[in-house]
């Protein structure tokens, strides 16, 4: 067994909005990247990460991926499908290849899984299960690397598809929410979230093995919050519109009905409702010691939205 060249990471999700912070973060802390990549991406070249073709599925490109790296990142998952099967395949199964191939030939070398808080409650959702299996999958290989479990709230910050609609409404004035005014949930901006996992790979700061890294606001946010932090950046008033459970659900059944003859996941699902309903998304653990977040979401709402505004995405 060996323990690989510290400098070396093996990254997958790369490509993606979280995973491709993440890569630059990396490459910031002089550490030299191995990325899984389904095809060569411009922005990985530019940052001078090394890719390899191919997917969580390949054993093979699994094993070109990790063989020498000092530690694995893996950050490539499904957040939205179109059926329960799909979460089940990518993130628990790929889960598992992927701790596979880096136990087969390293020892003591750091496995750093990008779960979620979902996982906390995998009954909530099959999205939720599936990132508690996914867990699982790397506790089932924890006698031959070091697990590292970090579990974010929502992230968001520029790059990011998945809660543009929320900045773009709240551009606009209103917010769009579920009827849930006890609701509570944290949140992260992405470039603090990077920063933690360098962190974790460099200094070393962080001994942890199950991590709920946000942005330090005691008690999370409400929909309110949100509307309130915006309002004061906008400059003008932000309107919290509440949407009943009855009439989410019905849109996403309608959305899931609309996708399916596409085979592409609906924009949004039952599960999701789910969790947006859930009462308790507040991060219970306190903040990994010798590392504190920068980004409120006040802060990181300005810098999304002027990003999106510069891309031409609003």
């Amino acid at each position: 067994m060996a323990r690989g060249d510290p400098e070396l990471v093996a990254l997958t999700g790369a490509t993606g909005f979280v995973g491709f912070h993440i890569a630059a973060r990396l490459r910031a802390h002089g550490l030299r990247v191995r990325a899984l990549v389904r095809r060569e991406d411009a922005r990985l070249e530019a940052l001078g990460v090394d890719q390899v073709r191919g997917s969580l599925d390949q054993p093979e490109a699994l094993r070109v991926l990790v063989l020498g790296a000092g530690a694995v990142v893996h950050g490539a998952g499904v957040i939205a499908a179109s059926a329960a099967e799909e979460f089940r395949r990518a993130n628990v199964e790929g889960t598992a290849r992927l701790v596979a191939a880096a136990g087969q030939w390293a020892e003591e070398v750091p496995f750093l899984l990008i779960s979620s808080l979902a996982a906390r409650a995998p009954h909530v959702s099959p999205y939720a299960w599936s990132k508690r299996e996914a867990e699982r999958a790397l506790e089932a290989g924890a006698d031959r690397l070091q697990p590292i479990v970090v579990r974010p709230p929502a992230v968001y910050g520029p790059g990011d598809r998945a809660t543009l609609p929320l900045i773009a409404q709240l551009a606009r004035g209103f917010l769009l929410a579920p009827k849930a005014p006890d609701n509570r949930f944290s949140l992260i901006y992405v470039e603090d979230l990077a920063e933690l996992v360098a962190a974790l790979l460099t200094r070393r700061e962080v001994q942890a093995s199950l991590l709920e890294p946000d942005d330090g606001r005691p008690g999370g946010y409400g929909w309110r919050d949100l509307a309130e932090q915006a309002a004061q950046r906008l400059g003008k008033p932000v309107r919290v519109l509440p949407l009943p459970r009855r009439l989410m659900l019905a849109a996403a059944f309608l959305a899931e009905l609309g996708a399916r003859p596409r085979g592409r996941p609906p924009r949004l699902s039952r599960g999701k409702v789910a969790e947006l309903f859930h009462p308790d998304w507040v991060v219970s653990a306190p903040l990994p010691p010798g590392w504190r977040p920068r980004v409120d979401f006040g802060e990181g709402f300005a810098r999304a939205l002027s990003w999106y505004r510069a891309q031409g995405w609003l």
